[in-house]
């Protein structure tokens, strides 16, 4: 090989063919022209592109990988990330988005797609993501993830991983999604929620089953027939496909699940918790108790408050109703501001705290009915907690309601006093008297 041709190799990695010929030109007194050059570097590409082996997948067996697309979801646009899973013999697939990548995420789909097919494939085959695999040892096995790992005890499939840095290992499923992102999410989708995505992303995929591919004379819902006829049933129940973790409730009923801070009621201040995270929502409980429930957040740093988990300290603690964090931005129907107006009117501070333990109905009652509860006290001017309780028992149950002061002593009794003659003197017109 020529001493050019040697530094050509050496430069036609990181420079343009324009580039390699200055360079020689300039530092190795190559006397060739551009045009040799640039043929060079032509040759030299298509002698290091690989070839590939075409390859005929047998049914039953599956692929699987996440990809990313922008989508608008209640108004806000951001990044969704969508599972994928592919049955290369049939082509069949199931699109599901999600958040975050993470690795409740990855479970999830697997059990919403199992779900889709009513079958559980033969084998997998992944790439090294780290929600999957927690280790590649030397020998080249790999030490699943915690989570992972449940799963495929659960399930009983044969999971299979491509080379390290080698996605068209698994081209069918890495081919999916290109074709996910391009005819499922253009335009970009516009949602009122994830559940609501899911759901058209699902009827597309099951749509997509009367197609019939280039190279084939049967449909995509044929030849899973053929998928389906040899992979295995579905267990009884389905795997619970949550991150399980534990901590402790601080000072302020708060407990710490992945970077963001979640409450709890107040009787369980300071002491150990378990938490489950779903892709949805994180779930918290104290011994064999389920204590608490959220909407999951995936933000960094956040707090997400539930009031009523507050309502039991706020009471005791009534100077701290207005500037309590977790009440900020809690909207409740009008007809509760008026009962506070009313009550705090009648009664001042007491009238505050009875208004804390109309709130504390929560508890137990749904706002619906402790909102028709309260508009019906205003209408009947029944200004008290015992009345609005009454009320609220009378709702869940459709019964008419009996507001007797026998039964209900604390309701605010009104006081008549006797009106003398001389007071309607005012009613009389000057001339007349």
């Amino acid at each position: 090989m020529d001493a050019w041709a040697v530094k050509c190799n050496q430069m036609v990695s990181a420079h343009t063919a324009k580039r390699v010929f200055e360079r020689l030109r300039e530092e190795h007194g190559f006397t060739g022209g551009y045009t040799i050059v640039k043929d060079y570097i032509r040759e030299h590409d298509r002698r290091g592109r690989e070839l590939f082996v075409p390859l005929a997948h047998a049914p039953g067996h599956a692929q699987a990988d996440f990809g990313e697309a922008m989508v608008i979801i209640d108004g806000v646009e951001q990044k969704a990330h969508f599972f994928a899973f592919d049955l290369p013999h049939s082509d069949a697939c199931y699109i599901r988005a999600y958040p975050a990548a993470t690795s409740e995420a990855w479970v999830d789909g697997h059990v919403h797609a199992f779900g889709f097919f009513g079958r559980v494939p033969v084998s997998v085959l992944y790439d090294n993501d780290r929600c999957l695999v927690a280790q590649i040892l030397p020998d080249g096995t790999r030490k699943r993830a915690r989570l992972f790992s449940g799963f495929l005890s659960h399930y009983l499939f044969r999971d299979r991983y491509d080379r390290p840095g080698k996605g068209n290992d698994k081209g069918s499923v890495e081919g999916l999604v290109g074709y996910a992102r391009r005819n499922f999410m253009v335009p970009v989708p516009r949602f009122p929620s994830w559940e609501a995505f899911n759901a058209s992303l699902e009827e597309q995929c099951r749509k997509r089953q009367g197609d019939v591919l280039r190279g084939h004379t049967e449909t995509i819902g044929t030849r899973l027939d053929r998928d389906l006829e040899v992979m295995s049933a579905l267990p009884p129940a389905p795997f619970d496909a949550c991150d399980q973790a534990s901590g402790r409730v601080t000072s302020q009923a708060l407990v710490r699940y992945k970077t963001n801070d979640y409450s709890v009621p107040v009787a369980y201040g300071h002491r150990d918790v378990w938490l489950r995270g779903y892709v949805d929502e994180v779930a918290i409980g104290c011994g064999g108790d389920l204590i608490a429930r959220h909407p999951r957040s995936y933000e960094r740093e956040d707090v997400v408050f539930d009031p009523v988990h507050y309502l039991p300290l706020i009471e005791k603690k009534i100077n701290a109703l207005d500037q309590a964090a977790p009440l900020t931005g809690w909207e409740l129907p009008p007809e509760f501001a008026t009962l506070r107006r009313l009550m705090e009117a009648r009664m001042l501070k007491a009238g505050r705290r009875e208004f804390v333990q109309v709130l504390r109905l929560l508890e137990a009652f749904e706002i619906d009915d402790l909102h028709a509860a309260v508009k019906t006290a205003l209408r009947m001017g029944a200004i008290g907690f015992d009345a609005v309780k009454h009320l609220v028992l009378c709702q869940v149950e459709k019964r008419p309601p009996k507001l007797d002061l026998d039964v209900y002593p604390y309701l605010p009794r009104a006081e008549v006093g006797k009106t003398s003659a001389a007071s309607y003197m005012c009613l009389i017109s000057e001339e007349a008297r």
